[in-house]
């Protein structure tokens, strides 16, 4: 579990520290005219390295495909952890001129790379490691990583402010969590290099790459996992990264009152992933999957209009609300995705079809969130975002078919 998780933690610790210290990573690598264009172009680095996502799952899922799980997952936690640590070393604008972000962009292009593969790689490993009828708790433990690695580096963040002057954080303190990531990343290494992986049934032999096998094979399936995943993506960005703002824009709460909301519900999403995957270990995860999917449809205007309200305690049931439809579909999707993928090319296939749209429609998301708000004037214009991403995502749900629900541990049937 720790092995498989590690990678993750990592990943998302990351993501969550340099959004934390963005002011002082424009600051540092690109020139000095306006502060609103240094934040900007720190974002558009970070964009470039999320935009390689889909190229990492390519390369991470034909290791993985090719080579074992294991591999694939050891070359990503380096391919992640070795950037990081880079980039908290990397000296700035000051010293090395436009080197300076031409530098910061290849590091976080390189971690983008790592990302793609990652994430879906390790729902894979963990849910083929898992024994009989585990496999949806094993996949929600995958999950849970993600929101571990996000609240770890929102605590590091905000640990380092509180303990820093502002003038010290800005010059060197928002390095030291950067740094502190190659420790995870030895770590993760040491981990994976250690585990061997059970015995699956063999690949089929083929002169051809997985990717060429996946286009050619298995292309409506790699569509439909792109659909299913159009909820979880839409979703997930917009309740755990968009209406953090949203929430100081409309209801014009403090950003500390705002973020200290979000933290709660991210704390909240672990136990309601853990739970919805072991149910499904139980119930079969299609019929979960197809009524999260439809409460999220029918319940996502009601809620926004909660979280409308003046009265605080209405806001934070509102915000919780939506972590009970989110994380259900969440917890269950990646032992889903394994059972709906064949062996052979089940990294390629999953990385493709995952990446594409967490890597489009989720970055995307909460752009178009707020020129929607701002271009209709309409406050619940996120909430109809969600009730399409939940018609597309149903609609793909019901073209698969669910697994028996003891399917053998490692594919070998």
């Amino acid at each position: 579990m720790a092995a498989g998780t590690i990678g993750n933690v990592l990943e998302w610790y990351d993501f969550s520290i340099y959004g934390f210290f963005a002011v002082a990573i424009g600051r540092t690598f690109f020139p000095q005219e306006d502060p609103v264009t240094q934040v900007l172009a720190a974002f558009g680095v970070f964009a470039a390295g999320y935009l390689m996502r889909p190229l990492g799952g390519i390369l991470v899922g034909h290791i993985g495909d090719r080579h074992g799980r294991t591999a694939a997952l050891t070359f990503s936690v380096v391919a992640m952890a070795l950037p990081t640590f880079l980039v908290g070393v990397l000296p700035g604008y000051a010293t090395l001129g436009l080197a300076a972000p031409v530098l910061l962009t290849l590091l976080r292009m390189i971690q983008g790379l790592s990302v793609g593969g990652e994430c879906t790689t390790a729902f894979i490993f963990l849910a083929e490691q898992a024994a009989p009828g585990r496999r949806g708790v094993a996949g929600a433990i995958a999950s849970c990583s993600v929101t571990v690695g996000m609240l770890m580096g929102s605590a590091t963040g905000a640990v380092f402010s509180a303990l820093l002057s502002p003038d010290a954080l800005a010059s060197w303190g928002w390095r030291v969590p950067f740094v502190l990531g190659l420790f995870v990343g030895l770590a993760g290494f040491f981990l994976r290099r250690s585990i061997e992986e059970t015995p699956r049934a063999p690949a089929t032999p083929s002169s051809r790459s997985p990717l060429a096998e996946t286009l050619r094979h298995h292309g409506p399936l790699v569509a439909k996992l792109a659909g299913f995943a159009v909820f979880n993506s839409v979703s997930f960005y917009l309740v755990f990264l968009y209406v953090a703002s949203w929430l100081q824009t409309v209801d014009g709460i403090a950003p500390a009152h705002a973020l200290g909301i979000n933290t709660l519900a991210m704390v909240l999403l672990l136990p309601v992933m853990l739970a919805a995957g072991w149910l499904s270990d139980r119930v079969g995860r299609k019929g979960l999957l197809l009524a999260a999917v439809a409460l999220g449809f029918v319940a996502a205007i009601p809620l926004f209009e909660l979280m409308l309200h003046d009265n605080l305690t209405l806001v934070v049931a509102g915000q919780f609300g939506m972590v009970l439809l989110v994380g259900p579909p969440l917890g269950i999707q990646p032992a889903f995705m394994v059972e709906a993928t064949p062996p052979a090319a089940r990294c390629t296939t999953i990385a493709l079809g995952f990446n594409t749209t967490f890597g489009i429609v989720g970055g995307l998301t909460p752009l178009v969130a707020t020129w929607l708000v701002h271009r209709t004037a309409d406050d619940l214009s996120p909430a109809f975002m969600i009730m399409g991403a939940a018609v597309i995502s149903f609609a793909s749900v019901l073209t698969f078919k669910e697994a028996p629900r003891r399917l053998a541990a490692h594919d070998s049937a």
